[in-house]
């Protein structure tokens, strides 16, 4: 997946639990760890705007592209 998402790495730097961000948020911490694995299709700009609030960053800090090629093994 060219998007990474890098919820977890922030919430490290906070030193903030998942638990507090999905109570924060006011979605479950099933839908968190989705979030945190990229395992979503999608997230609502209003979601991703209280997970930025809650972490008091920038939706750049939670989301990197990788292109494509960046992710391919290099050839033997």
């Amino acid at each position: 997946m060219p998007i990474l998402v890098q919820i977890d790495v922030m919430l490290a730097r906070r030193k903030a639990k998942s638990k507090d961000l999905a109570e924060y948020v006011g979605i479950t911490e099933a839908n968190i760890s989705l979030l945190k694995q990229g395992k979503v299709k999608g997230v609502r700009f209003e979601t991703l705007e209280k997970i930025c609030e809650f972490l008091e960053c920038q939706p750049g800090d939670l989301l990197t592209y990788v292109a494509a090629s960046s992710q391919d093994p290099a050839p033997e």
